[in-house]
């Protein structure tokens, strides 16, 4: 990489800073293309694509500079958290999860904090609970299937039974029917999701514990009351304290305005919502601007 590389970076970094998005884009990938391999523009690079919707792009490309030399601890944080929201956004929630909860498990920071409690959010919100039933039907069709095959096998040995091999450790005795019916059984559909919930609520407290004033972490427990438990009367005073601690934040905003509609004030509800609009997006906010804009448009219409 040649020392002219390293002045077109920087440029393109604060190019970036100043909006300038598209000639970013261009001057970064010259660089990469010229050998740049630098955390800090890697990271900046990789957000500026997120931002702009380009999700596979940035996923391949944080695996590719994964190991770039000279990075921090928390810029690898950083680049951990850029990858699962790509995850999320391509639609593999679990592995941005997974990403996330091993990091976790290493390091506790806001951000990790803040981005998995999100996550989670979005992986039990009530919308998204499957259809138990169907699933509990669906594995009990399995489990008939694989006895009757068991069964038949069964059958088939008895007919002909083989000399055992002491030799042969494959060939040693079969487990008593006791003894396997003794082992822990895995858990129902309903069973593992009732027990992500609960996992997830401890993570959400624990976040608030770890700091309750964060706006982020208290927006997350807001909405895992509202859009998880149901309970919108208790998710409210978390909505309120995170915007008396950041006025701006999109979500909770959003979710305020639905309030003030329900007690026929369209007037704060459209306030909160343009003000909504008006803020700058991320790939992590449960409604789009555009979303807000139709939202904005419904409540006039219906003035």
């Amino acid at each position: 990489m040649s020392f002219m590389t390293g002045i077109k970076a920087g440029k393109a970094y604060r190019l970036q800073k100043n909006g300038n998005k598209e000639e970013a884009i261009r001057l970064y990938e010259e660089c990469f293309a010229e050998g740049l391999n630098d955390p800090r523009y890697n990271l900046a690079y990789a957000l500026l694509i997120i931002r702009d919707g380009q999700y596979r792009k940035a996923k391949e490309f944080l695996v590719k500079h994964q190991k770039a030399p000279g990075m921090t601890p928390e810029q690898r944080v950083n680049l951990l958290v850029d990858y699962a929201v790509c995850c999320f956004r391509l639609g593999d929630l679990d592995k941005g999860i997974d990403t996330l909860e091993q990091q976790f498990r290493k390091t506790e920071t806001g951000l990790l904090f803040q981005t998995l409690g999100y996550l989670y959010v979005e992986k039990y919100d009530q919308a998204h609970r499957p259809d138990f039933a169907a699933l509990a039907a669906e594995q009990e069709a399995a489990e008939a299937e694989q006895e009757a095959a068991e069964a038949e096998a069964a059958e088939e040995q008895a007919e002909s039974p083989a000399a055992p091999d002491p030799e042969n450790p494959e060939q040693a005795p079969a487990v008593p029917a006791q003894e396997s019916e003794a082992a822990e059984k895995p858990l129902t559909p309903e069973e593992a999701w009732n027990a992500g919930v609960e996992k997830a609520e401890a993570f959400l407290l624990k976040a608030l514990e770890y700091d309750d004033e964060d706006p982020i972490c208290l927006d997350n427990q807001a909405q895992f009351l509202y859009r998880v438990r149901g309970d919108r009367a208790a998710a409210k005073p978390y909505f309120e304290k995170a915007l008396s601690f950041k006025e701006n934040q999109i979500d909770t905003l959003v979710f305020l305005s639905r309030y003030d509609e329900e007690a026929g004030d369209r007037g704060a509800a459209l306030e909160k919502l343009e003000k909504a609009r008006d803020g700058r997006f991320s790939p992590l906010n449960y409604w789009s601007r555009e979303q807000v804009e139709r939202e904005i448009s419904r409540l006039k219409e219906a003035r």
